[in-house]
């Protein structure tokens, strides 16, 4: 594992990539692990600037880390998010301020409208409150309106969340989330590609905006003009292979017009937090399984010894198809508690899915 000194000499680097790290390292006299495919070579910009590095830039940085208390996590460490190091031309180091360990678990992004209507900032928050009570961790870009939401509700409901910056770490963009950055540092982590030092630049946000949705599972956008950087997002993780959820709106509101034409383009309709769940089918996390008291050496069919709540859910729910809502008034437990009691009891082999986010036993 290279020392920060030489981390912050890599992190760098121009155009420093996962493919392009080995040769980095070999430059630097570092013996790299081999790798299955043959390593790309280095710039020659990033050459030169291994030879001949600014030292007094470097010192700086070092600096910021103390600071600002700043990481550096490169991609061959074991918190990399395994999501984002298999896309093409994932940087090859990142900075983070918080929790690394966020990095690695499923992440579910949430994107949106800067200037969105209330009542779509308000469904940013309840989702995103719903989803993190359920051991997802909400990522977004820290951007006004909807990120911003969905920030907060992840952080209400007790979880984490991940906010991807477009500017170095040592500052907050936009200065009115400066609160907000803080509550994330400290129940989740702050990203970034560009180091310290690095301004607001409008041709960042995109290159910012491939990490948001490489960094999860599934990209949600909640409300979305036409012009929407978000859809900018969505478009990533189309092409990057994730799934891509949309939230339909009033027919009248230039805000769902974005939305709309994802969905159109084949984005998964979603009209509740089931909707989302049913699609991603994520591994659950240690997190996900201590929330509802059941071992991971238990999640083999027929093994596991369920608790009382586990119980009245199996009561309530019977061989036909049954949407969460219905199990939430049946059995008075909460929404989010139910859905993700269901994907452990899936994982079982207890329960099945069915289409539109329902749910039966098996025979």
């Amino acid at each position: 594992m290279a020392d920060l000194p030489t981390l912050c000499l890599l992190a760098r680097t121009p155009g420093l990539t996962i493919e392009t790290w080995p040769a980095a390292l070999q430059a630097l006299g570092i013996a790299a692990a081999p790798t299955a495919t043959p390593p790309q070579p280095l710039s020659d910009a990033a050459r030169n600037w291994l030879r001949n590095p600014d030292r007094a830039r470097l010192e700086a940085d070092l600096q910021a880390c103390e600071r600002h208390a700043l990481q550096l996590l490169a991609c061959t460490a074991s918190e990399y998010p395994s999501l984002l190091a298999t896309l093409p031309g994932a940087p090859a180091v990142l900075w983070v301020r918080g929790d690394i360990g966020a990095l690695s678990m499923p992440q579910l992004a949430m994107v949106g409208s800067r200037n969105p209507t209330a009542a779509g900032a308000r469904t940013a928050r309840e989702f995103a409150h719903c989803f993190a009570a359920s051991g997802l961790v909400i990522t977004s870009g820290l951007a006004l309106g909807i990120d911003a939401a969905s920030h907060q509700g992840a952080l209400d409901g007790g979880g984490l969340t991940v906010a991807v910056c477009g500017t170095g770490l040592d500052r907050v963009y936009p200065d009115a989330n400066r609160k907000l950055a803080e509550r994330i540092a400290s129940s989740g982590a702050l990203l970034s590609e560009f180091p310290p030092g690095t301004p607001v630049r409008r041709g960042n946000f995109p290159q910012r905006n491939r990490l948001i949705s490489g960094l999860a599972a599934g990209t949600l956008v909640v409300e979305a003009a036409r012009g929407s950087g978000s859809l900018i997002t969505a478009r990533f993780a189309a092409a990057q292979g994730r799934e891509v959820f949309a939230i339909p709106g009033s027919i009248h509101s230039p805000l769902s017009r974005g939305c709309h034409q994802l969905l159109r383009d084949g984005a998964k309709l979603v009209e509740e937090a089931a909707d989302v769940w049913s699609e991603l089918r994520l591994s659950l996390t240690n997190q996900l399984l201590d929330r509802h008291s059941i071992k991971a050496e238990h999640l083999r069919i027929g093994t596991a010894k369920l608790d009382m709540d586990y119980e009245i859910l199996l009561d309530a729910l019977g061989f036909g198809p049954t949407g969460i809502d219905d199990l939430v008034s049946r059995t008075g437990l909460p929404s989010d508690s139910v859905a993700s009691m269901l994907l452990i009891l899936e994982l079982q082999g207890r329960v099945e899915s069915h289409p539109g986010g329902r749910f039966g036993r098996q025979s």
